[in-house]
């Protein structure tokens, strides 16, 4: 290889790495703008040093309780909610190599739904009960898919197929349970299904960060082996990848994320299946998509969530406004697989 050719290869690397960096700090400062907007803005308006200085720990009048007990866990709990979205959606779709591979999209939202929709109607539970339902039934759909699709390792079309099945056949239940709900359970567990931060607060903040910080690090510990996995099985065993004992513990770690996150906010619609995409689009082919994917996930739900509450005459649930962007793109790529000739 001449020395051009390998001064050309560094500085496309390098090109990449520094478009990277900037995608990220890009990121970083959009969320952290939104993150304060969402502190300063509602039926009264807060300065940026009244809300600084709630969140130094200080006591200003009339800011302390609404920015530090209303609007600060909500703002948090999105945050999290999203970058547990985010690296969960990508997550699968980078193993699974299939863009329709998203928790929301393969069951594991709809089983976490449907066990908090049975908490809350029929054994009228309610807050932390509520949501350990939720976690435990998403990690045993997740198993469930799992078992039903292995046959000598699992393929990506195979566990989206029967997620999708379980997914219609949870769904069912959903409305099952909900048409036989009393009038005040089934707007609490509506409310809920629809993927709300309204009512947000430290109680479900905490768990949220628990699962970022004891989970998001396993699966960016993953990273290289999810990148050969990429390039199918028997490649990923040639470069000495154990295959499955991976695939299994990302799942794991990826379905905990998404778990955690719809018992603290609901099943926000799409945002996992957004996240990967949209990153790909902005950091490029090459490169972990993880890092990006959760930035974007924690960006779609603050804006989503500010668009909801101020956007419009009426306020509407974090879930309508990302249903609203995820389902144009679902039906795009549907088309456009079956146009390309591709099997989903």
């Amino acid at each position: 290889m001449s020395v051009a050719t390998l001064d050309a290869v560094a500085g496309g690397r390098a090109r990449r790495a520094r478009r990277r960096r900037a995608v990220i700090a890009g990121l970083l400062v959009s969320n952290a703008v939104i993150f304060a907007l969402t502190l300063m803005i509602g039926k009264t308006f807060y300065s940026p040093q009244e809300v600084l200085e709630v969140v130094l720990g200080h006591d200003p009048p009339g800011a302390s309780f609404t920015v530090g007990r209303l609007r600060l866990p909500r703002a948090v709990v999105a945050v999290l909610a999203g970058l547990c979205f985010g690296l969960a959606g990508v997550t699968f779709q980078t193993m699974l190599r299939n863009p329709l591979a998203s928790p929301d999209i393969i069951g594991i939202s709809s089983g976490a739904s449907a066990a908090a929709a049975f908490a809350i109607v029929v054994l009228s539970a309610g807050g932390v009960t509520v949501s350990i339902i939720a976690i435990a039934a998403g990690l045993t759909v997740a198993l469930v898919i799992y078992l039903l699709s292995f046959r000598n390792g699992v393929a990506g079309t195979r566990l989206i197929l029967i997620g999708v099945g379980v997914t219609a056949m949870l769904d069912s239940v959903t409305s099952y349970v909900i048409s036989r709900a009393a009038e005040w359970d089934r707007q609490e567990a509506s409310r809920w299904l629809a993927g709300s931060l309204n009512g947000a607060s430290w109680a479900e903040a905490v768990p949220l960060l628990g699962a970022v910080a004891l989970l998001g690090p396993v699966l960016l510990g993953q990273v290289g082996n999810l990148a050969a996995m990429r390039l199918g099985d028997d490649s990923a065993s040639a470069l000495g990848v154990r295959v499955e004992r991976t695939r299994l513990t990302v799942i794991v770690a990826a379905v905990g994320l998404t778990s955690f996150a719809t018992a603290a906010a609901g099943p926000i619609a799409f945002v996992a299946f957004l996240s990967g995409p949209i990153a790909a689009r902005i950091v490029g082919p090459n490169g972990s998509l993880l890092i990006p994917s959760a930035l974007v996930g924690s960006l779609l739900v603050l804006v989503a969530d500010l668009c909801g509450q101020f956007a419009f005459s009426s306020r509407f649930p974090v879930g309508v406004i990302t249903g609203v962007l995820g389902a144009p793109y679902l039906i795009y790529l549907i088309i456009r697989s079956n146009r390309a000739g591709d099997s989903l």
